[in-house]
């Protein structure tokens, strides 16, 4: 993808390509690179017959790399309106709306319009929910669809050009924004817009008093610590106040009670509901527990290896910077820097990757569930890998230098080529001193240069090598066009009213997928730097409030222009992060307590002599704090509580009830007995008598739209089959001659 700059200014030859999307709600990327020829096509007949069989029209063009691009929408506005009353119904009928929908669904839909992200999520509901629940049961590089690479929604570039825009141009985003964002991507991007804001205007508080304490009172503050501590309690009270509200406004509070289906779940047996009568897949509840406890083990394996890498680290940069004395000191402090660059990212994919499959084995019902058992396994390496270095400087390093590092002798090995002779590498025996700005050292760096990394590597860095990596692709296919050994260019058979629309599309398709959990995560952990360390160095507040201000902007150009589409998913509130969110608050009260108890007076703690620590008082001070903390947090939750609306609650069996009476009298028995146990009646059919019947109202029209002529190249399901088939027989790989067999 081109940068802001160059793929919004005006530019005569992409014509239309930019303020168009052909009516395309979603595109699936059908990939047969390592496939036969006849099994690529008899999987691509199946995949675009399972498609028109739920109501969507398919058109098929030619992709990049032995792929085909299978663009879908809804084959009729009537079928559309169809699915999004019903699951408007069905929301009622669970408790996410107060007020049931009019029974006249297009007086509903008057009063309601339906939103793009309300179109494309129920679109994409029909693509990939199970056939026995009304979808296609397409799952992307899954079981009998492994060729299916991805399936995604078009960028609208008229709408990011004005919305990047509007952001660039404002300070604080209004409620108008976030319904805008919520309107286009859906509730679960606009849940981290809202808390970005909200977390952005509480800022300005601990950065204003911040400022003034590191002015005033200097670091270690008391003050500046309780007056942190208190603002801590209040944002995360207000946060859980105010997604409360957000969910009310936006029509999703409780939306989390209709779960999605994950297509990877083992039942175990099929059980009769007792309440519904409903067919229900189960599987044990024991063996799950049993496979949940081993986060126990992972937990400890994932802190051992992360600490003891960290630790090792910790202690050769303690050895070279205040031991060794010789040679290349100052390129050798690096050292650890570069050991942790260029292992810790290999071990925290290598238990990532084991977290995952850990999950998997869990075998989670739902994707909800499933998404926050692996949020909480993501979070414990988080912690380790953010927090355990200032927390072995504050804790282990200043009590204990005195003790430790005249054992550190065994990291001579690190120095030895350098070396000159022994004493260069042995600690003195007495007059060392610990270094007083060690600590503050590391905060400033997590808090300041560690967000602007991080903002690059997010940001820069994958946009640079995706250029790159793009023109090396285009020098090696003019090199072969040259050459006249290449294969033919995908855009060949382009229709030149559709080349410049194709050629974003295929960009877009090699684009990688959002993952708002990314963000959510950095935030979370920019908040435990604040609430567990912003004593040592009060500006703490100070770098996140710019660094925010720049990060949701960034954050809004990677949505638009660094990645695919987001499926535009509903919440209810940021999901597992709110709990740690209160985790990090709680744990705050506990290490800011023992900083200002080991810290204050001289700032310079214990010194490295741990004698001088009275353990007795550093216990009743962290006593003292927590319970503190506990006490204004009930106080806090209790006054915030008055002006909470409460929501309504019913039995489950009082809500089948009611569904199915409601579907009766709305739909007639069959229909109910269908949509009550959240099934969706099948597609419309397309036939070739409604694709003629529209193709005649378009003549009447006159030679119409580009986008009717768009829909209109491929005239049934037949064409588009032997269209897609010739793509795949012109794309797919040659079979190698077989070898002589040896005798």
């Amino acid at each position: 993808m081109a940068s802001l700059k160059t793929l919004y200014e005006p530019n005569t030859e992409l014509g239309h390509a930019l303020h168009t999307n052909f009516d395309v709600d979603f595109v699936i990327d059908y990939r047969f690179a390592t496939t036969s020829k006849p099994e690529a096509e008899a999987q691509f007949v199946k995949l675009i017959e399972t498609l028109n069989d739920v109501g969507l029209s398919t058109e098929v063009r030619n992709g990049d790399n032995c792929a085909v691009l299978i663009f879908v929408k809804v084959a009729s506005e009537r079928h559309l309106r169809a699915e999004v009353y019903r699951s408007r119904v069905q929301d009622w009928l669970y408790g996410v709306r107060t007020i049931a929908p009019d029974k006249e669904i297009q007086k509903n839909l008057e009063g309601e319009p339906i939103t793009e992200a309300e179109r494309l999520r129920l679109v994409y509901l029909l693509i990939t929910k199970p056939r026995n629940e009304g979808g296609a049961g397409i799952t992307p590089k899954s079981g009998e669809w492994k060729g299916v690479e991805s399936i995604f929604a078009l960028h609208d570039h008229t709408f990011n050009k004005a919305w990047i825009r509007d952001l660039t141009s404002k300070y604080f985003l209004t409620q108008q924004d976030l319904t805008t964002i919520r309107n286009r991507f859906g509730e679960k991007i606009a849940f981290y817009f809202a808390f970005m804001q909200s977390y952005f205007l509480f800022l300005v508080f601990p950065a204003g008093f911040g400022f003034c304490s590191w002015v005033l009172l200097g670091q270690f503050s008391p003050i500046y610590a309780i007056v942190n501590g208190l603002w801590g309690v209040v944002f995360v009270e207000y946060w859980k106040k105010q997604e409360t509200d957000l969910a009310v406004q936006w029509g999703v509070r409780g939306v989390s009670k209709i779960q999605h289906k994950r297509p990877a779940f083992k039942h175990e047996s099929v059980m009769t509901d007792p309440i519904t009568g409903e067919e229900v897949k189960v599987y044990s509840p024991t063996k799950r527990l049993g496979r949940q406890l081993l986060q126990v083990p992972f937990a400890l394996v994932a802190a051992l290896m992360l600490g003891g890498l960290i630790a090792l680290c910790f202690a050769i940069e303690v050895f070279i910077s205040e031991v060794y004395n010789g040679p290349f000191k100052t390129y050798l402090v690096f050292l650890p820097t570069v050991i942790l660059t260029i292992v810790m990212p290999t071990l925290s994919t290598l238990l990532t990757g084991f977290a995952a499959k850990l999950t998997d084995l869990e075998n989670y019902e739902t994707t909800d569930a499933h998404e926050s058992a692996m949020v909480s396994k993501i979070f414990i390496l988080n912690f380790i890998t953010s927090y355990l270095p200032i927390f072995l400087t504050a804790f282990v390093y200043v009590p204990f230098a005195q003790v430790i590092v005249p054992h550190l002798d065994v990291l001579q090995l690190t120095v030895r080529p350098f070396a000159e002779n022994e004493k260069q590498m042995k600690a003195p025996e007495t007059g060392f001193k610990i270094n007083p700005d060690r600590l503050k050292k590391q905060v400033i760096y997590f808090t300041v240069t560690a967000q602007i990394v991080n903002f690059a590597l997010e940001i820069v860095v994958p946009y640079v090598s995706r250029r790159f990596f793009q023109k090396v692709k285009e020098v090696k296919a003019d090199r072969a066009e040259k050459r006249g050994g290449g294969t033919a260019s995908p855009s060949a058979d382009d229709h030149p009213e559709e080349k410049a629309f194709l050629v974003r599309v295929r960009n877009e398709a090699e684009l990688s997928v959002y993952d708002v959990t990314t963000d959510f995560r950095e935030m979370i952990v920019q908040f435990g730097y604040l609430s567990l360390f912003s004593v040592v160095w009060p500006l703490t507040a100070v770098s996140f409030i710019i660094n925010n201000w720049i990060e949701l902007r960034g954050d809004a150009l990677k949505i638009a222009l660094e990645t695919q589409r987001a499926v535009p998913w509903r919440a209810d509130s940021i999901g597992p992060w709110l709990d740690a969110l209160g985790f990090l608050s709680w744990l705050g009260s506990i290490t800011t307590a023992a900083l200002v108890y080991l810290f204050s007076g001289n700032g310079l703690g214990p010194a490295g002599t741990p004698w001088d620590i009275k353990v007795w008082g550093l216990l009743l001070t962290i006593f003292f704090s927590e319970h503190i903390y506990l006490g204004v947090q009930l106080a806090v939750r209790k006054a915030l509580s008055k002006i909470d609306s409460p929501g309504l609650q019913k039995e489950r069996s009082e809500r089948f009830a009611v569904r199915k009476q409601y579907l009766q009298e709305s739909f007639g028995q069959e229909a109910a007995e269908k949509a009550a146990v959240g099934g969706i009646a099948a597609g419309e059919k397309i036939s070739r008598s409604t694709l003629e019947e529209e193709a005649r109202q378009s003549t009447l029209r006159g030679r119409g739209t580009p986008e009717e002529r768009f829909w209109m190249r491929q005239q049934g399901q037949a064409e588009t089959i032997a269209i897609g088939k010739a793509y795949i027989a012109k794309a797919a790989p040659k079979a190698t001659k077989e070898t002589k067999k040896e005798l």
